[in-house]
């Protein structure tokens, strides 16, 4: 099986440093869309693997979220995409849990729950946590410089093996020419 593990915000939707509380909120990044459309049209499963401490804080509640991204497959069946399954992480980074990156526990069980080894699997993110989830999982490591990434970029020691582009599209056309 063909699969990609995508982070959520700044990778396929415009981040926010208020978080994204409510589908008015969310907007793809240009391009991210048809990004996905392209990987599931060459056979790729494209789960979605993000943090979501807004849920935590109490900003929004778990059907907020599912309202979201209810609205991203709306959205990308326009286009001949989908997303296969959503992840999500509701603890803020203090609570100390193992499903919130950059610790690996999303990203295994994704693994688990679709029966894949990680070691050919890329997670693609705009975060050092999205990176470091990966290599701790064993996944590929794929950083896109929208969102966070110039900044992620910028500070450089990216670990071993990070392939760097400048949006999910040249991603997908690199994977599924």
């Amino acid at each position: 099986m063909k699969l990609v593990i995508l982070d959520r915000d700044g990778t396929i939707n415009v981040d926010s440093p208020d978080y994204i509380k409510s589908p008015g909120e969310w907007t793809a990044i240009p391009g991210s869309l048809e990004a996905i459309a392209r990987l599931h049209q060459a056979d790729y499963r494209v789960v979605v693997a993000t943090n979501q401490s807004g849920i935590g804080r109490g900003l929004f509640d778990t059907q907020t979220l599912f309202a979201i991204h209810e609205k991203l497959q709306r959205a990308l069946g326009l286009v001949g995409g989908r997303i296969d399954a959503f992840f999500f992480c509701p603890h803020k980074a203090d609570d100390g849990c193992r499903c919130r990156k950059p610790q690996p526990g999303m990203l295994l069980e994704v693994a688990r729950r679709f029966n894949v080894a990680l070691e050919d699997v890329f997670m693609v993110g705009d975060s050092r946590k999205d990176l470091d989830a990966a290599v701790a999982a064993g996944a590929r490591p794929v950083l896109v410089l929208t969102g966070n990434g110039v900044k992620t970029q910028e500070k450089g020691n990216l670990p071993r093996g990070t392939a760097v582009f400048p949006d999910l599209g040249a991603f997908a056309k690199q994977l599924a020419p």
